[in-house]
């Protein structure tokens, strides 16, 4: 049985999408391919969401977008985005739906709240939350949408600020294998690397534990940099033969955090426009969640978090997370 609804023409490019409806009432996006025409929906616009829906509008993607924050829609609408008052306009308006949002709880309130995506999703929407969450929300979340007839896939990014202007993202996406190729090429406007890891949430789970690796590094980085300084050597020297030898990592070699080091880097943008501190301390807190849920022993990354935490609490807050080596140096002075 096959039901077709004028709303969909935009989104095959033979210009008719069909979709198969089961006695459960599960629509199928697989089988569809996203045009520029087909509208988006992105719900979320700061420092890594409103470059990702700028760079789906520079592929010619249609979006409409929704954010708290009225100067973040304001710019968008400049670039060509129509602007929705709530996330259930957006819902209403859209083929497809992509969230980048803070915490678990923020998008609880976007999809289950008041004037939220749930009360006015449509039969058959791809639904991609980009936000990195609990594993487990995702998995309700996905519960929720299923019971609309909506299609729901944790997919979070790796790759920070510069990758998201780039559209040079990794997406880590979990779902509904046969869904995969229908996100893959609407992800592929904003991002370099589209992997499939499986069931729902272990997109998550992986972003996770790479985060908390990152945040291990990037400490790790910030104390070698901040010791060979005061041991006299020169930080461009020091991070280059560091990048040619076995210390080589991410946090070294393109996101050094000291002043000066590289361009075009939080570090030497006063720690401003970048990954916050109170967004990786939240990150740290959800792989301290789930090692204390699987008694994993993470010790390095308990470390780590209390860092962060510290930091969070010292002024850092807003501040990108490789500032953990101005951190260190105010410790230093003491």
């Amino acid at each position: 049985m096959a039901f077709s609804r004028s709303r969909f023409l935009p989104i095959l490019k033979a210009g008719r999408r069909s979709l198969s409806i089961t006695f459960s009432q599960k629509f199928s996006a697989s089988q569809h391919s996203y045009s520029p025409q087909a509208k988006v929906g992105f719900i979320g616009l700061g420092n890594m969401g409103g470059p990702m829906a700028t760079n789906l509008l520079q592929k010619g993607h249609s979006v409409v977008a929704y954010d708290v924050s009225p100067v973040a829609m304001e710019y968008l609408q400049d670039e060509g985005a129509d602007i929705a008052s709530n996330p259930a306009e957006v819902a209403s308006k859209v083929d497809s739906i992509i969230t980048m949002l803070p915490n678990s709880q923020h998008v609880r309130s976007c999809y289950t709240g008041e004037k939220g995506v749930f009360e006015a999703v449509q039969p058959g929407t791809l639904i991609l939350d980009s936000s990195t969450i609990d594993p487990t929300v995702s998995k309700e979340m996905a519960s929720i949408a299923l019971k609309k007839g909506a299609v729901f896939m944790d997919a979070p990014v790796s790759g920070g600020v510069n990758a998201a202007k780039g559209a040079t993202l990794t997406f880590m996406v979990g779902g509904d294998e046969t869904e995969f190729e229908a996100a893959k090429e609407l992800l592929g406007a904003m991002g370099k690397n589209i992997v499939y890891c499986g069931g729902v949430g272990n997109g998550q789970a992986v972003k996770i534990c790479n985060n908390m690796l990152l945040a291990i590094s990037m400490i790790g980085t910030c104390e070698t940099m901040n010791l060979g300084m005061r041991l006299g050597l020169e930080p461009k020297l020091m991070a280059s033969i560091i990048n040619s030898a076995t210390g080589r990592c991410w946090s070294s070699e393109l996101y050094n955090p000291v002043p000066g080091v590289l361009e075009n880097v939080p570090s030497s943008n006063n720690y401003e426009g970048g990954f916050g501190t109170a967004l990786m301390t939240k990150d740290l807190g959800l792989a301290q969640d789930a090692a204390s849920k699987t008694l994993t022993p993470t010790p390095l990354g308990s470390l780590a978090y209390q860092v962060y935490r510290l930091m969070t609490n010292s002024g850092l807050a807003e501040k990108d997370f490789s500032s953990v080596f101005l951190f260190l140096q105010e410790k230093d002075k003491k």
